[in-house]
Order: structure tokens, then sequence, then C-alpha cells
């Protein structure tokens, strides 16, 4: 593959085993029949990881379409469990930018409430915590809508799907040939974290990726009300990673669910 033009994502201070984590993530999303495209993975190395390079183009409806499409397919190609990682990885992953990774917790339970309370939202609280970020009463409240969701209160029976884990905008490289997924924290979660997130900070024709998505799989009448909830793990994340008004967001968003 000598004449294949490579782009290389490397850093010599990532934490041991960061490359092989998302390669096996790249390789588990692209396993998904139908999915939507994955970057391709060349070659790895302790500090770095090596993919097939893309050229970018302005997206259009239709692509935006069939990215809904394949990314909805992605997703029914399932996990063993809530919290699974991916095939060939063993132990927690990693989130957030390369220059600071965050651990992700990667521990296989059979309900989503469990796992979102106990290994997406209660840990993002506790670092937010270490970094002061947020006053006494909003820990309180972060709390107080953990055991809603570990009690399984916004549970909706759905099984577990197979999730790119980190779907901002900017982790959708489009190609001439359709959107990409690069720089996945690839797990088993809740097919609706994926588009809560998507539709977070932005996306290139969000109502055609929806509507897409749609035609491939259909949600609950009651997903809308759902969306903050998958929203408020990022914002954690980002209020931790970045401060700024992030908190506050995170916030904002818990008190819909209190």
């Amino acid at each position: 593959m000598s004449d294949v033009a490579v782009f290389r994502k490397g850093s010599s201070t990532a934490p041991p085993g960061y490359f092989r984590w998302e390669a096996a993530g790249l390789a588990w999303l692209a396993d998904a029949p139908g999915g939507a495209l994955v970057a391709e993975v060349v070659g790895a190395g302790p500090d770095h990881l090596d993919l097939r390079r893309l050229s970018f183009v302005n997206p259009d409806p239709a692509m935006a379409e069939a990215f809904g499409v394949g990314l909805a397919h992605t997703h029914d190609a399932g996990a063993p469990a809530f919290g699974a990682p991916p095939e060939g990885w063993h132990g927690d992953g990693f989130l957030g930018p390369v220059s600071e990774l965050l651990p992700l917790h990667l521990r296989p339970v059979a309900s989503w409430g469990e796992f979102y309370a106990g290994q997406r939202l209660l840990p993002a609280l506790a670092m937010g915590v270490d970094r002061g970020v947020y006053h006494r009463s909003d820990i309180a409240l972060f709390e107080a809508i953990a055991r809603r969701v570990a009690a399984g209160e916004f549970d909706d029976g759905s099984p577990p799907a197979r999730l790119h884990g980190d779907l901002w905008s900017g982790n959708v490289l489009w190609t001439a040939a359709g959107g990409v997924l690069i720089d996945p924290a690839a797990h088993g979660g809740h097919r609706e974290t994926d588009l809560a997130m998507l539709a977070l900070f932005g996306c290139p024709h969000w109502d055609f990726v929806i509507g897409g998505y749609l035609t491939a799989h259909r949600l609950d009448a009651q997903w809308p009300h759902r969306v903050a909830l998958h929203q408020l793990h990022p914002l954690m994340v980002h209020a931790v990673l970045f401060g700024g008004d992030y908190p506050h967001r995170a916030v904002e968003l818990a008190k819909r669910y209190r």
C-alpha cells in the first residue's frame, strides 16, 4: 500500500494503547453491514495512526440523507452490552482531544440507565468537581438526575447500538463518496446518544441526516424529549476540558430533568 496517500495522526504523549484503541473502534464501525463510511486504517504504532487520506467536499442534502441511512445501519449492527468496548479492545477507552484525553469507562452492563448514570454522568461530574467548575447545588442536581437515570426512568427498551461515541459534526468528514466517520470513541450504547451529539454543535443539512436515519430506523415518539439528556454528558465533558460557559450550559440542560 505504498502508493496510498496517508494522513498520520500522531502524539508522543498519548496514553499507552491509545492508537490501538482508535484503530479497534474504526475497524468495529467499518464492520457494520451497510453502515456509514469509516476512515480506513493503513497502519498503527505506539505513537501514531496512519489513515488513508481523505479529500473534503461541501456536503449536499442527498449526501446528508445517505449518511443518515448509513449511520442507522451502523447502530443496527449492535453491541454485546451497554458499555461494551469495540471488538479487539479490552478495558477502558479514551475520550477527548489527544492533548488531554479523559478516561472512558467501558464496563458492560445490561441496562442503558445503569450505564449512562454510572459510567458517563457520575464520572464526568466527579472530574468537574475535582476542577471546581460546579457549585454545591449543581452537584446535588446532577446526582439527583443520575439516580433517576440509574433507576431506569428513561430506558426505552432499545438494545445496545454500535456507537461512534464522539459524534460531533467535526468527526464526520465529507468526501465525494459521502460522510466518513473519523476519530471515534466507539462502544455499545444508546443510538440516541450519537444523534444528540451530532445535533448539539450543529451538523450540515441536519434535517436531511435525521430524515435519512428515520427512513432506515424508526425511533419512538418520545425520543425528542430525551435529546437533552443524551447531550448532558458531552456538555459535562466540555465543562471539564474547556470550562467557559459549558458548566452553565450543562446545569441548564440538567434542570429539564429534575
